[in-house]
């Protein structure tokens, strides 16, 4: 035990270091020319000669290895030097403390919504003992951040005109972005407590304070503060969520925060501003982690903080089965009518076209079919998902017999949001499917190694292999024959049901332009192409909107079984529901 705990410790440490070795050689690790970048920032009518290219290169540091930028980086970091911008010639500095405090206000507004529509999703729970709040609120932890902000935006700015829609000039301005991030958050934390109350409320001591007349009100206290430590990580890596769902919330409103300026520091290269802006983003997600730490330990006191409590097994949410069928038959009706349209021919006679028997979705600025491009992004959207779930699959089965290094990989994993592996990846590769692809596969194995790490240990602590052993059967056939059926199904199935998620996770790197470029069909691609006449044609954006949807209803359904929940295998990874963009899975 102390071996995996020391092994999970020393992952950790690893796997944090890479990160920010990884950030520390953007420059160099960049598939553009940095000095091309700077020369064409400074003066766009200047030749891009070798001799210009090469002074600019000393100018930077560029030209001296790797290893002597990295150390050259760092030490700048240790004087609080963060460099500066190439594309406006300012210190990066004071754009990412004022893109940092925009974000922190965006931040707690949200987590005071997830807290309140939380509460409100556990309060039924508390007073009764029983509730279907767990559907509901997985409903809502469901909905990605980027598509709640652009149905906020189309409706309440749009067409009602209560909210402004873009900028940050007051509270005003706050609102439709705070609600974007919060309401899913809540419904997350009310998923969580709402699973774990009943159990709690079912414990002895419970029926014991009720017989000797304790009120109500002290109970439901109690039952509480029975709740919540065991919780308080998880809620810390909801928090962490909200850096990620940050990005796109501010793209969508134009928020001059610290996510907004990540993603458009990747988008122009200017490397010096991206990497300040994605260290206070990892600085965010360290604070959040240790506050949460903190918080646990003041719950629980001195005397069980070194206890490992648990809750008891939680009584997940239970979808029909009728439901995921449904939600599937209708996405593959939609994509098997699309996949019969051609989804790239223009049709500038027919743009903006309103749905017709012709267009049965409309057209988009090009006139091209709406319902012909949904039907074909779904193999740029769900294909793609489906090979990442199928890779992470076995590298999960290949590393689960590592258990520290499962644990540990997991952790750091779950501390960044797939918008900054994908900012990262997109600063190093260019955005593209390919990039897209390899920053979802980043952080979608290492929960699959950690569930199936915890299945193994699992299952060669079972009696039954202790007798095969002293039958004489070898580790081969005992590994073989009995450890690897056992772990292969449910993990296989996890990863079945993280598929939605992953699909949605890509969409969101379309939607922020670091996926698919166009003219590919890519649903979250064609969310952000419509985004710019929203007010003339609101259907060429609702279409690929109720699409992920769609999906986002099957990671519902999917997730109501999600396998190791509320067991041994649950506690012993730690791991929370996580949000692979905007889904819990």
């Amino acid at each position: 035990m102390k071996l995996t705990i020391g092994s999970a410790a020393l992952t950790r440490i690893v796997c944090l270091v890479a990160v920010l070795t990884t950030v520390g050689l953007l420059p160099w690790l960049s598939h553009r020319d940095p000095a091309l970048t700077v020369l064409r920032a400074r003066s766009a009518e200047r030749e891009a000669t070798e001799e210009a290219l090469s002074a600019i290169r000393a100018d930077l540091g560029l030209d001296v290895g790797p290893l002597a930028l990295l150390r050259s980086w760092a030490a700048g970091l240790v004087r609080g030097d963060f460099g500066t911008s190439w594309v406006s010639g300012t210190d990066v500095l004071p754009s990412v403390v004022a893109g940092l405090q925009v974000s922190l206000g965006l931040m707690g507004a949200a987590l005071g919504v997830a807290l309140v529509v939380a509460a409100a999703l556990a309060a039924p729970v508390l007073v009764r003992g029983r509730g279907s709040a767990g559907a509901f609120a997985a409903m809502l932890a469901a909905v990605p951040e980027f598509l709640l902000a652009t149905v906020a935006l189309l409706v309440c700015g749009v067409w009602l005109g209560w909210l402004p829609t873009a900028g940050w000039a007051g509270p005003g301005h706050l609102v439709l972005p705070a609600l974007a991030l919060g309401v899913p958050a809540g419904g997350l934390l009310g998923r969580l407590v709402a699973d774990a109350l009943p159990a709690v409320l079912d414990e002895r001591w419970v029926e014991l304070w009720r017989g000797a007349g304790v009120s109500r009100a002290r109970v439901a206290g109690a039952a509480l503060r029975r709740v919540l430590p065991p919780l308080v990580p998880q809620f810390g890596m909801v928090a962490v969520g909200l850096t990620g769902g940050a990005v796109a919330v501010e793209t969508v409103f134009a928020v001059p925060g610290i996510g907004r300026c990540a993603l458009g520091a990747a988008k122009s290269q200017d490397l010096p501003l991206l990497q300040g802006s994605v260290l206070a983003l990892l600085l965010l997600g360290l604070v959040t982690g240790a506050a949460a730490v903190g918080v646990r330990r003041r719950l629980l006191g001195p005397a069980l903080r070194d206890a490992g409590l648990t809750l008891p097994p939680s009584r997940p949410v239970r979808a029909h089965p009728a439901v995921p069928l449904t939600l599937a038959a209708v996405l593959l009706l939609t994509i098997g009518a699309g996949l019969l349209r051609d989804p790239y021919t223009v049709d500038t006679a027919a743009r903006l076209a309103a749905p017709s028997w012709a267009h049965p979705l409309g057209t988009d600025a090009l006139g091209r079919d709406v319902l012909a491009r949904l039907g074909h992004g779904a193999a740029a959207t769900v294909g793609t998902a489906a090979a990442i779930c199928a890779l992470s699959l076995l590298v999960a089965l290949a590393l689960g017999f590592l258990p520290g290094v499962a644990t540990g990989a997991a952790d750091i994993a779950n501390a960044l949001p797939p918008v900054l592996v994908g900012i990262l990846v997109a600063a190093a590769t260019g955005p593209g499917t390919t990039g897209a692809a390899l920053a979802v596969a980043l952080i979608s194995w290492p929960a699959l190694s950690a569930h199936a790490a915890a299945l193994v240990q699992e299952v060669r602590a079972s009696a039954f292999l202790t007798a095969q052993r002293a039958m004489g059967a070898t580790p081969l056939w005992i590994l073989t024959r009995h450890v690897l059926p056992s772990v292969a199904a449910p993990v296989a199935r996890h990863a079945l049901l993280r598929l939605p998620g992953i699909a949605l996770a890509l969409a969101s790197l379309g939607f922020l332009g670091l996926g698919a470029r166009p003219p590919t069909p890519e649903w979250g691609l064609l969310l952000d192409e419509s985004r710019a006449y929203v007010e003339r044609a609101p259907w060429a954006a609702l279409a690929p909107a109720l699409a992920l949807a769609l999906l986002a209803g099957l990671a519902v359904s999917g997730a109501a079984a999600v396998p190791g929940r509320g067991t041994k295998a649950r506690h012993t990874t730690g791991a929370a529901p996580r949000k692979e963009s905007s889904v819990a899975v």
